[in-house]
């Protein structure tokens, strides 16, 4: 059980009877982007979809993990992911029957770090378990809503022009707020042309980490825009800089790459490195973890929203369960299924409708179906443990 979690996990992830876990398989997959995705730190055209599956009396829970193939985001990568499961996590999870979700999570926590292959374990056995109660995914985690607000991030483009159609067109869509991404030299100038344009709308920025605490001056320009938060400007591993850059800016700061888990969560609370927390389950190592952290941060009064990593629709439809939690107050980045894939790996695809919301599904497990031929004809890559 993760340290400092307020109210204990839903008693709906306890077994009766303990589950024997049969197989674990790992499959790596391809899939293109609709366009290509940039970051301070790089462009994404194509996805590595890294899925985990676990086996047990003919029923498979479905996980994603949402490392990269190069260490920008994290230090965690597709290669270390398959590593760490292949040699020590599947091994734990084979070896004696699970009694639920604190049982694994105590088994996992063992071994350090390594969030992102963790929480593709966790998220398999939780779809596991939601399909062999009969439950839907998010009754599993204890949500409380049948809609989730969402918006949408919008990586780096080649000039402001392109950018504004994009605000424009997801705007039509219905998206409720609008995320840009920035970076020294695509900052001010591009917020600036937003908020003239949309006076009115919910507004933020994603910096991922590419400015230092030497940018003060140059980040309270900022406060201009009445931006709902600036997310993850500093550092990816600091909170005393993020601490004293939100003491002198008036913009709420959102931490990202900084909560690497519950504990995290309380030093950057306690330290006021933060205002806001964006919860990704695939970067906390799982359901334990983000549910710790939500609970803390309802307790405290702090809004958290669910952050994307362009997960296929295995991956979303995990981030729609864990968003349906009340405390997740703002807009989270959980766009529909064709914002990023022209086909996406599950059935229906998610969609948002024009209110800016995604529905939670209600019946058992995911609430989607996986396309078993599509995830076979895009799978370059299969280990079986």
């Amino acid at each position: 059980m993760a340290d400092g979690q307020i109210n204990s996990l839903n008693q709906l992830s306890v077994l009766n009877e303990p589950l024997r876990i049969e197989r674990v398989e790992i499959r790596l997959l391809k899939m293109p982007l609709v366009e290509p995705f940039e970051t301070s730190f790089g462009v994404t055209s194509v996805r590595t979809v890294f899925l985990v599956g676990l086996d047990s009396g003919g029923v498979r829970g479905w996980g994603e993990v949402v490392a990269s193939e190069m260490p920008l985001y994290s230090y965690e990568t597709v290669g270390t992911a398959r590593s760490i499961i292949k040699d020590h996590l599947a091994p734990l999870v084979i070896s004696a029957p699970l009694a639920g979700l604190a049982d694994l999570s105590s088994r996992l926590s063992r071994f350090k770090g390594h969030n992102m292959a963790k929480a593709g374990v966790e998220l398999a056995f939780m779809h596991l378990l939601s399909v062999v109660k009969g439950i839907s995914l998010s009754t599993l985690v204890g949500g409380t809503r049948a809609k989730i607000p969402v918006g949408v991030s919008l990586g780096i483009q080649r000039d402001i022009d392109s950018l504004l159609e994009r605000v424009d067109r997801h705007l039509d869509l219905g998206y409720q707020r609008i995320k840009l991404k920035i970076k020294p030299g695509w900052d001010i100038g591009v917020v600036a042309a937003v908020r003239r344009r949309h006076p009115g709308i919910l507004l933020s920025v994603d910096a991922n980490s590419a400015y230092s605490i030497g940018d003060l001056e140059h980040l309270k320009q900022l406060d201009q825009f009445n931006l709902l938060m600036i997310e993850q400007p500093l550092d990816h591993d600091d909170l005393l800089d993020h601490a004293d850059l939100q003491s002198r800016i008036e913009t709420a700061l959102c931490l990202d790459e900084s909560i690497t888990g519950v504990r995290r969560a309380e030093h950057a609370l306690r330290l006021g490195s933060c205002r806001i927390i964006n919860v990704k389950i695939g970067r906390v190592s799982g359901y334990t973890a983000a549910l710790a952290i939500h609970d803390l941060c309802q307790s405290r009064g702090v809004p958290v929203w669910c952050g994307g990593m362009l997960e296929s629709g295995i991956g979303r439809a995990h981030n729609i369960a864990l968003a349906s939690l009340p405390g997740f107050t703002l807009p989270g980045d959980i766009s529909a299924s064709s914002r990023y894939f022209a086909r996406d790996i599950i059935s229906p695809s998610v969609v948002v409708g024009k209110d800016g919301t995604v529905d939670v599904p209600s019946g058992p497990g995911l609430g989607f179906e996986v396309d078993l031929d599509y995830v076979e004809e895009c799978t370059e890559h299969i280990d079986r443990i």
